[in-house]
């Protein structure tokens, strides 16, 4: 489970994230939704443990992500924003180096390898250094090192950012199948995302939670309406 129990974030004066709380359980592909600068991504890095809450707590699994960060962070697959890695690295070389983090070893690396490199259509560009990758490969290339150690939890930062229709079909439907048996939370702004993998939608506005829904019923609150518009009332 991932349990969010009112964190904030404040940068001196200003309040990034205030009091957000939540839990999402197996099963659930859980759309964290906003406008730009609603605080998406600072709530992204404090599930992760990336960012210290000012204050609140978050949990991955049961384990504390502060207190009981490395135990949170072994049960966590993370795609950040923009997707950084080492760009003086090969696509080979990046996720060989992932794997000796994850401490995956034997067939079961070589097997995990194969499955990334496959599902996510790396083979071409494995000899490649990263910072030669178009913006699309480097973010096909963060997903594979979100999942080569096939995590309980996955935080995906707006996940289809840079790819074109092929590409975010095939990674949406990649986060179908992941989610039977995982947790999975997706930052994103593309509405049309929430419909295609979201089973639960959390709409985030000046900090705060404004809404906590299934795009169906977020639907409901304006019979008739597109989902875009029901996004508009609830974040004016």
């Amino acid at each position: 489970m991932i349990k969010a129990e009112h964190l904030s974030k404040r940068y001196g004066g200003l309040t990034a994230v205030d009091d957000v709380s939540f839990e999402a359980g197996p099963g659930e592909v859980l759309g964290f939704l906003g406008p730009n600068g609603a605080g998406k991504t600072t709530s992204m890095r404090m599930l992760a443990g990336f960012v210290a809450p000012t204050s609140g707590r978050a949990s991955i699994c049961g384990h504390d992500v502060e207190s009981d960060s490395v135990a949170a962070k072994q049960c966590l697959g993370y795609l950040p924003e923009g997707a950084p890695s080492y760009g003086e690295m090969t696509v080979r070389g990046f996720l060989e180096f992932i794997a000796d983090l994850r401490q995956l070893h034997g067939a079961a690396r070589r097997t995990r390898l194969d499955a990334v490199i496959t599902r996510l259509s790396l083979q071409d560009v494995l000899g490649q250094t990263v910072d030669t990758l178009s913006k699309g490969f480097r973010r096909r290339v963060g997903l594979a090192q979100a999942i080569v150690h096939d995590p309980l939890v996955m935080i995906l930062d707006e996940p289809t950012d840079g790819l074109d229709p092929n590409q975010k079909h095939e990674v949406r439907t990649l986060i179908n199948e992941m989610a039977r048996d995982k947790i999975i939370v997706i930052s994103t702004h593309i509405l049309e995302e929430v419909d295609a993998v979201c089973t639960r939608a959390i709409i985030i506005a000046r900090g705060r939670i404004v809404a906590d829904d299934t795009p169906d019923g977020l639907r409901a609150r304006m019979p008739g309406a597109q989902l875009e518009d029901v996004f508009r009332s609830i974040t004016a």
